[in-house]
């Protein structure tokens, strides 16, 4: 059950309708997850559909490495939403199975490709230590250069605000949809 109200919604005014409209006619062509929250403050939802669209549709990394690196990202946050929507467009990328396996259990994947490697090896250090290694973060200027570089640690911290949000809002996943791992606040205490 989420915390707060989620959109969209009845009532919603003509600056929440606009930014609806933006998010349904762009590339994700649906509202959900962190946007539904997001919505309270249409200017914010409206800046963060723009720089979520151009993060995930717009940079120099494929599909597949992007995905690599926003699973790691979802389940170095704990977010059971993020993994959901994620494992389904890591699978159309073609992240094999046993791959998607080892993301979810927070191992290395095996028979990894240079680079799936580099890009596992990136977000694991990023969301670890909030900073990669020097011979992470050379391994990956030499394979894509500065462009790319900054591109792949954006994505990493949009969606570590993405798990953020999703996480603390309780945004529900899709009705009959069982979460591989509780949020964080529902552990235990330990």
């Amino acid at each position: 059950m989420p915390r707060i109200p989620l959109f969209p919604q009845d009532g919603m005014d003509a600056a929440q309708q606009a930014v609806l409209d933006k998010i349904l006619s762009g590339p994700r062509g649906r509202i959900q997850g962190p946007l539904r929250a997001a919505l309270h403050n249409p200017e914010l939802a409206d800046k963060w559909q723009a720089l979520g669209a151009l993060l995930r549709y717009g940079t120099s990394l494929p599909p597949r490495l992007s995905e690599i690196a926003i699973l790691v990202t979802g389940r170095a946050c704990n977010s059971p939403f993020e993994w959901y929507a994620h494992r389904i467009e890591g699978e159309k990328a073609g992240i094999e199975a046993p791959f998607l396996d080892a993301l979810l259990a927070q191992s290395e994947p095996p028979a990894m490709s240079e680079d799936d490697a580099i890009v596992w090896r990136y977000a694991v250090e990023l969301n670890r230590d909030r900073s990669v290694s020097d011979a992470t973060y050379a391994a990956a200027v030499k394979r894509w250069g500065p462009r790319t570089v900054v591109e792949l640690t954006a994505l990493i911290g949009y969606y570590t605000m993405v798990a953020m949000t999703l996480n603390c809002h309780e945004i529900p996943l899709p009705e009959g949809i069982s979460p591989a791992f509780p949020l964080p606040q529902h552990l235990e205490a330990k």
